[in-house]
């Protein structure tokens, strides 16, 4: 059977990677160039500031995975890209870039949702088998995927308003912590209790959604009355418990999620997959299903998680002509119960 190579560019939001995959399954490279530094003196990304560095960095981190294999552009057997959701200006940037690529060296181009590239990510962890729920929580996105089979993403719930990355970074915020303030949270949960009452929003309704404005706002009340008062919260308790309503809904929703979908396996991905406080609640209260969990260096946004969905892409032939643009919206199937 011949080898086949696959490149792949990611580009969604804050961090411009590059990665080749060969055969499907193994990753020869992932090349990540991270905008962390320049963005934590904002508290959070700018869209423009990020597309300006992928626009530096980009034709770099091509070359370097590449080199990183051990390939040349002639070697390649197609280009696979984030197309969406993300930020628009940063999308377009991967776009344009592999493009330019596929075209240069006569390559097909493959589409990608980036959704889809979290959830595949944990096929470095184990062969995935389906039915499978996935829970994804990332920055943008809170949602209950249901995959039927390989490519087959249909969302079976979400958040209606913030996502659980974007709860966390606000309320770090808030707390005067460092962007990205996940696994300071996280950190400091562990090393408090909790002691502060705050909402589980929707945690006894029979849906499948998700809601963390409320808690969010309710972290914020509760951090600006303290002040008015002169009084000090304690850190590390409010993180945990502001970690633990969050784990108690996400946990909540995803357990009756496998009640209502018979499923192999629950795989856990996205940013927010790294936390820690979430890998143990699901280790002590999911014992019916395998949980497969990507590795910390896939949780982040990164092109190898790209190319392991782009794979699934290529065997089914999907191909992108030269008019593909951004859909920075871009979404799963919704599917009703």
């Amino acid at each position: 059977m011949k080898t086949n190579y696959l490149l792949a560019i990611e580009s969604s939001c804050d961090e411009t990677s590059v990665a080749v995959l060969k055969n499907q399954t193994e990753l020869l490279s992932n090349v990540i160039a991270s905008q962390v530094a320049s963005h934590k003196r904002f508290g959070g990304v700018v869209p423009e500031v990020a597309s300006r560095h992928h626009v530096e960095v980009m034709t770099y981190c091509i070359q370097e995975a590449l080199d990183e294999a051990g390939l040349r552009a002639d070697d390649l057997s197609a280009v696979a890209v984030t197309y969406g959701p993300g930020l628009v200006g940063a999308l377009l940037v991967g776009l344009s870039a592999a493009k330019a690529f596929a075209w240069a060296h006569d390559l097909p181009l493959i589409p990608v949702n980036h959704m889809a590239g979290h959830l595949m990510a944990a096929n470095q962890v184990q062969t995935l088998e389906y039915p499978l729920l996935a829970l994804l929580v990332s920055g943008g996105h809170t949602e209950l995927v249901y995959v039927t089979e390989p490519g087959a993403y249909q969302i079976v719930g979400e958040t209606r308003d913030d996502a659980v990355g974007e709860a966390y970074d606000k309320v770090g915020r808030v707390m005067g912590l460092s962007y990205p303030a996940g696994r300071e949270i996280d950190q400091l949960a562990h090393q408090g209790k909790d002691s502060y009452h705050l909402p589980r929003a929707m945690l006894q309704e029979s849906n499948l959604e998700f809601s963390f404005s409320g808690l969010k706002s309710a972290v914020i009340n509760l951090h600006h009355n303290a002040q008015q008062k002169g009084e000090a919260l304690d850190q590390a308790d409010l993180a945990a418990s502001f970690q633990a309503a969050v784990l108690d809904v996400l946990l909540t929703k995803t357990k009756k999620a496998l009640e209502l979908y018979p499923a192999k396996q629950l795989v856990v991905a996205g940013g927010v997959a790294a936390n820690q406080g979430l890998r143990e609640r699901l280790a002590s209260e999911i014992k019916d299903i395998p949980v497969i969990i990507p590795p910390l260096r896939l949780c982040g946004d990164n092109a190898g998680m790209i190319a392991l969905a782009g794979a699934i892409e290529y065997d089914k032939n999907n191909r992108a002509d030269w008019e593909l643009n951004a859909k920075p919206s871009l979404a799963f199937p919704t599917k009703g119960i």
